[in-house]
């Protein structure tokens, strides 16, 4: 389970037996959501947040936390994905303690 981010408590990681589409899953206190990411021509169009099946998804601020996480570092986290899906790379883990604004 690669790690990559956390923000503000919320850790962003990677299953090591991952499926596309693209998507990253983020968990806090229990609950865990999952973003897919959808991408044309090679630019993101569309981040959807989704349940993960059979456990409580993020709500409320943590669930806007997570979305304005992804505004911000989308782009980056496709990178990581295909470094340690496509190529094989190790990725770092990267912690956020402030805010995003």
């Amino acid at each position: 389970m690669p790690k990559i981010f956390e923000y503000l408590g919320i850790l962003i990681f990677f299953y090591s037996n991952e499926h596309e589409p693209i998507h990253v899953h983020a968990k806090y206190n229990g609950c865990e959501s999952k973003a897919e990411f959808y991408i044309v021509e090679g630019k993101i169009v569309e981040i959807k947040i989704k349940p993960v099946r059979g456990l409580n998804p993020l709500t409320g601020s943590k669930l806007k936390d997570f979305e304005v996480f992804l505004e911000k570092f989308s782009e980056k986290i496709v990178e990581k994905w295909i470094d340690y899906f496509v190529y094989h790379k190790n990725i770092e883990f990267e912690k956020i303690t402030k805010r995003i604004k």
